[in-house]
């Protein structure tokens, strides 16, 4: 027994090394943890438990027959973070570059299939130089195989990815059918095609990093939600959104423990400008209205004309979509009505209520916005806010004009409580555009038209541009006092704990994608 067991120890020990100390050392000369360090670091001490440590590959072309290495690129196994239980699988750069093989795409789908069964998170940490080329279509298979995975536990259990090294070809379709991305600054890519690729056929020349880095997609594409200055920093980006989220969506997200005290938040009444045209940041209202220091920002740095993100109202998990008067006056564009469609999307997957914070002059005008199909993917944000079953609450700061304010968790499209503040402006446009329509035969005969034109904005204004009309046809619920805004937002979600919706039976929508 003695021989069997120093037996089995020495493939522990030789799978352990990955592909060898050279490599591992190579690793670290570039910054980087090895796939093991990452799970050691990410997950919680002692919990983790592999699986399929001394998996070998099948091939026997091109003298692969004489290149077995243990676990065959991908550690995989189960362990906790912070006490709860998730599936992860680190891709390792030293062996054959991270690069999928038959057996290493079955590693990374049995975890699948058991965190399917069981209920919890699945982290893939890619770090992959792409499909095993000796391998030919059973690379390929194997990818296959990971993204109808993806696809199946897409809403049943959150799926993370977090690109640690190279991500290029067929690989990054697993990572972007998942819920959220995280990158690595100046150590990532994500790509289609590479540089060398680009610029053979388009002649254009430009770096991984310009191509697909991850300022590159947290800036211009939305690709990624996350970017951190290193690996621990990503791993630590983590475990904090995993703190806000379900294990899986037949579960509430996890919720910590809250001691009532004063719930006024008297800043709140100064935050508005008298100017109606003045620019304020809406994440003043938001840190203004959360626990403190709760709000976890997603896609930063795309589009932000609208803020989304998690946070905590006495201890619940909440996510946030906010209008930004900073960026295009908060005009709702193409770019920004698709990251908040699929961060309405994941919420409502996982039972996560939404708050509204709305602050919309309108749907933003131009070719550009025309021609890139700003009415399609404005729909993708309506239909996120339609089809959403969870407590949904709304908060007008200030404007809510036309269709936007339709768009935005309007009382029509389902909202279950809906506030305003004293300065809301609810209205099909602002009062001038409006007067110069409706009034527009008064003003050209009059005789001073500036002034008639002054007089009937003001009118119209008075009239119109507040919150009181929808208040009396019952669209809004309440007209707040702002520092009144944090207390009435918690009893609301406390009184829309149990809400059940019953939608019409379906196999499923047809989102406007």
């Amino acid at each position: 027994m003695d021989n069997k067991l120093i037996q089995l120890q020495n493939k522990i020990n030789e799978a352990k090394l990955g592909g060898g100390q050279d490599r591992i050392d190579k690793h670290h000369k570039q910054g980087k943890m090895t796939a093991r360090e990452r799970i050691t670091f990410f997950l919680d001490e002692g919990t983790f438990e592999e699986i399929g440590m001394l998996v070998t590959h099948r091939c026997r072309e091109f003298g692969m027959e004489d290149q077995i290495i243990l676990g065959d690129g991908v550690v995989t196994g189960y362990g906790n973070v912070n006490g709860r239980l998730v599936y992860v699988f680190a891709q390792d750069f030293t062996v054959f570059g991270g690069s999928l093989s038959e057996t290493h795409a079955e590693k990374i789908c049995k975890i699948m299939d058991m965190a399917m069964k069981n209920g919890a998170p699945i982290i893939g940490l890619n770090d992959s130089g792409g499909a095993r080329i000796q391998e030919g279509v059973m690379s390929l298979a194997g990818y296959a195989d990971i993204f109808y995975r993806n696809t199946l536990a897409s809403g049943v259990v959150p799926q993370i990815s977090a690109i640690m090294g190279p991500c290029a070809g067929g690989a990054v379709y697993s990572p972007a059918i998942t819920d959220f991305i995280f990158m690595v600054e100046n150590n990532s890519y994500m790509f289609i095609t590479g540089p060398n690729v680009v610029k053979t056929v388009t002649n254009e020349e430009v770096s991984s990093e310009e191509l697909g880095g991850a300022m590159t997609h947290a800036i211009k594409s939305g690709v990624t939600h996350f970017t951190a200055p290193n690996g621990m920093e990503c791993l630590n980006q983590i475990k904090t959104l995993l703190s806000y989220v379900p294990q899986n969506c037949e579960e509430e997200a996890p919720r910590l423990p809250y001691t009532f005290g004063d719930e006024m938040r008297p800043q709140l009444n100064n935050i508005i400008p008298e100017n109606a045209n003045q620019p304020y940041d809406i994440r003043e209202v938001i840190i203004g209205i959360v626990d403190e220091e709760s709000f976890f920002e997603v896609n930063k740095d795309y589009a932000e004309n609208i803020v989304v993100g998690f946070a905590r109202i006495a201890g619940r998990s909440i996510g946030i979509v906010a209008n930004n008067p900073m960026v295009l006056a908060g005009c709702l564009d193409v770019n920004c009505s698709r990251k908040g469609a699929r961060f309405v999307r994941f919420c409502d997957s996982f039972n996560i209520p939404l708050l509204v914070v709305e602050d919309v002059p309108g749907f933003l005008p131009g070719t550009d916005q025309e021609w890139n199909g700003i009415i399609t993917n404005g729909a993708k944000l309506l239909y996120a806010f339609c089809e959403a079953t969870v407590p949904r609450v709304t908060v007008i700061t200030r404007k809510a004009y036309g269709g936007a304010y339709d768009v935005m968790n309007s009382k029509h499209i389902g909202a279950d409580m809906n506030f305003a503040w004293p300065c809301a402006e609810i209205a099909v446009m602002g009062a001038k555009g409006a007067s110069e329509i409706i009034f527009r035969k008064e003003i050209t005969e009059a005789a001073d038209p500036e002034a008639k034109l002054k007089e009937k904005e003001m009118e119209y204004a008075e009239k119109f541009a507040n919150p009181y009309q929808a208040a009396a046809r019952g669209f809004i619920d309440e007209v707040i006092e702002p520092s009144f805004t944090r207390m009435k937002l918690i009893r609301a979600f406390q009184m829309l704990e149990n809400k059940v919706a019953v939608m019409p039976k379906k196999k499923h929508g047809n989102i406007p994608l």
